[in-house]
This record gives C-alpha cells, sequence and structure tokens, in this order.
C-alpha cells in the first residue's frame, strides 16, 4: 500500500539545498559526475537511434521500462535478464517502491549510516529500524561483525551503498562476498544502491553488482551520478524475485506511471556507451582529486582530509574553532562556495561523525571553485 503507518521527517538534504544549489556562485558539494548535452549523448548512437529521436511520438510507454532500455540496462549486468528489470523515475523512487513492496509493520530493517536519507527514512516508517555506521581509521570502513550483531531473526532487509555516498568507501571483495552471505544464510534481501558504480579509479576496488550474486539482491542504479545524466530523470532495479518486481510496477502505477520516452532512448544509448561515458568521469575524478590534495594540503591546520575508494564524493572533517554548519553558512554567504554540512546526513538511529561536510569532485573546473575557496579562508 502506498504511504507510511508513520510520518516522513523532512528530507534534511534535499531542504539544505533547495534554497541553495541554484543560487550558490561555486557548487562544490555536486554529488553527480559532469552533466552531458542531449547532442553529446546522440552522438554515442548510431544512425537508428538518431531517426528515432527525431521522429519520436511524444506519448506513454511501457511502465517496466521500453524493451530497448532493459535490454541495455541488463547487458550491464552477468545474471539479469531484461524481465528482471524495472525502471523508474530516478533512484529515489526505485528506494521508494522498494522498501513499501519489501517491508510491512513488524519487520526489521538494518542500514547503514551515513547515507541517503530515503533508504533509512522509509524504512523506519514502515518497520524497525537498526543502524550500523561506518568507522573512520585512516579512511572509512565497514565493521562486518556489527552488520552481523544487527541483523536479527526478522530483518527482512538489509539496505548498503557502496561507493557510499558521502563517504566514498568501498569494502574489499571478501568482506562484501560476507555481506552477501550473511543475508543469503538468513533469507534476508539485499538492497544495494550502487549509483557511483563505474568510476573508480581503481578498478580493482570496484565491486560486483549484488544481483548477479544473489537471488535475494536488489541492484539500484541511475543515470544521474556516475553517467553524469541527471536530468534524465531515470533509474533502475534490477532483481531475479520476479515476484518483488510485480509488486514494485504496482505500487509504481501510483506514482510516474511511466518513465519520459525521450529521456529512456538517451539513457538506452548511454548505458550502451557506458564504456567511453566512465572513461570521461574517471578522468575528471582523476584531474580533480589532485587539486583536492593540495588544497587541503594548504589548509591542513583546518582540515582532516582523506582520499575516498571511489565515487565523487568525501567527506571531510572541518577542525575549526566555529560549527561546521556555521562554517559552511558563512563561506556560502562571503564567498558563494556551497559544501553540504554534515549535519545533513545526521540519523536518529546511530551516530554518525560531527564536524564533517560533503565535498563533490565529479564535475569538470573545479579550480575557479577551490581559488574563491582559498580566497575566503585567507581573508577569515
Amino acid at each position: 500500500m502506498i504511504g507510511s503507518p508513520r510520518p516522513l521527517p523532512d528530507f534534511a538534504l534535499e531542504v539544505y539545498l533547495e534554497r541553495r544549489e541554484f543560487e550558490a556562485r561555486y557548487d562544490l558539494c555536486g554529488s553527480d559526475c559532469e552533466s552531458w548535452s542531449i547532442e553529446e549523448i546522440l552522438a554515442f548512437g548510431n544512425d537508428d537511434d538518431r531517426k528515432r529521436w527525431s521522429t519520436m511520438r511524444l506519448g506513454y510507454i511501457p511502465v517496466q521500462g521500453s524493451p530497448e532500455l532493459r535490454d541495455a540496462i541488463a547487458g550491464s549486468y552477468e545474471a539479469i535478464a531484461p524481465d528482471d528489470v524495472l525502471c523508474f523515475a530516478g533512484a529515489q523512487e526505485g528506494i521508494f517502491c522498494a522498501m513499501h513492496a519489501l517491508l510491512e509493520p513488524g519487520d526489521d530493517a538494518v542500514v547503514l549510516v551515513p547515507g541517503y536519507q530515503s533508504a533509512e527514512s522509509l524504512p523506519a516508517a514502515l518497520a524497525n529500524v537498526r543502524a550500523v555506521s561506518l568507522e573512520y581509521r585512516d579512511g572509512w570502513h565497514l565493521d562486518l561483525a556489527r552488520v552481523e550483531a544487527a541483523l536479527g531473526p526478522k530483518t527482512k532487509l538489509l539496505a548498503v551503498n557502496f561507493p557510499n555516498n558521502p563517504t566514498g568507501c568501498i569494502p574489499d571483495r571478501a568482506t562484501f562476498d560476507a555481506l552477501v552471505g550473511l543475508c543469503r544464510a538468513r533469507g534476508t534481501y539485499l538492497l544495494s544502491d550502487e549509483v557511483y558504480r563505474g568510476i573508480e579509479l581503481d578498478r580493482a576496488k570496484q565491486l560486483p553488482q549484488a544481483a548477479d550474486l544473489y537471488e535475494r539482491a536488489l541492484s539500484l542504479n541511475v543515470v544521474s551520478k556516475a553517467y553524469g545524466l541527471a536530468g534524465l530523470r531515470v533509474g533502475w532495479i534490477a532483481t531475479r524475485e520476479r515476484a518483488l518486481i510485480e509488486r514494485m510496477t504496482k505500487l509504481k502505477h501510483y506514482l510516474s506511471i511511466c518513465n519520459a520516452a525521450p529521456s529512456e532512448l538517451l539513457a538506452t544509448i548511454a548505458i550502451r556507451a557506458r564504456a567511453a561515458i566512465f572513461e570521461r568521469n574517471r578522468a575528471i575524478v582523476a584531474c580533480n582529486l589532485p587539486l583536492l590534495d593540495d588544497f587541503f594540503a594548504r589548509h591542513a591546520g583546518r582540515f582532516e582530509w582523506y582520499h575516498p575508494d571511489g565515487g565523487c564524493v568525501a567527506f571531510p572533517r572541518y577542525t575549526g574553532a566555529a560549527s561546521v554548519d556555521a562554517f559552511c553558512e558563512d563561506l556560502l554567504e562571503r564567498a558563494g562556495v556551497l559544501l553540504l554540512p554534515g549535519s545533513t546526513f545526521e540519523s536518529p538511529h546511530a551516530a554518525v561523525p560531527h564536524g564533517r561536510f560533503r565535498i563533490g569532485f565529479g564535475r569538470a573546473s573545479i579550480e575557479p571553485h577551490l581559488r574563491a575557496f582559498d580566497r575566503y579562508l585567507e581573508s577569515a
């Protein structure tokens, strides 16, 4: 049933950004990669793609997603068929449908924090939630023993996100396999948010997609983050649980019903061309990380910086006297530089380290943003 037995809290991240994101002169907290133009995406297609684009009729398309899009998505997995894919209007709709299709009052769910709020708030509105915090020890780490301790006999769902937003954490392959094993041993569903997969600079750190490993896994993805196509609003869930696909489809009937046909065609082209798209975006990340290394080295007395394992966001610590919230507000007001304070990732279920902020480095030409940040720190 659509709706929640408990009221949903305000989405802290979205509330914070809606007043600031489009007014800031220098957005340094963006969580996506550099966007593409329609012309650039069409150039990845073939003559038939471009003809379909120019002659497209703007009517309804299948609720599950166009056959071409689901075929392209399935081709990015090893054990997924097109009928194992359900497309959504972004990842947020997918999270909403998955949580409502899986959870009922009395169920338990385990989530990791810090993370995307809806992966915690939605299950908390539907069931009982336990949270496990990622730990910082010269980088971010997942303590598998703490996850195992949180899983109980009524745990219906474990929700994870790797590479993690906002920390960039990726566990090693052995830990991830053990995480899957914990779910399999209990029959627990695993919702794996994989929206940053594909742009890891160290390819050895790239994890397999959960739906390829486990029959009760749901792999969540979207073209917004690693692809750099947030404006298309196309996401999907891949799972071998066909009955779950049917339940989520019935929920989607009450939401978007179907995606926009132009968006699905452009997403189809992009997913087929994912190797080239990820290559460009990895190059941007590879260019930006040394700039951040130099910036934080110059200001080592004010920040604690580390290299994330993957993705295009990090969660450094501000060590100044003021609160990180006051620091971010002053930086925006005086210099026009937008960072995302860690308070927007706070959890009612587990501690999230204080004094941190999210910084993004997936977009091209961040040098002017860092120069403005530099000027602010020098003047302060």
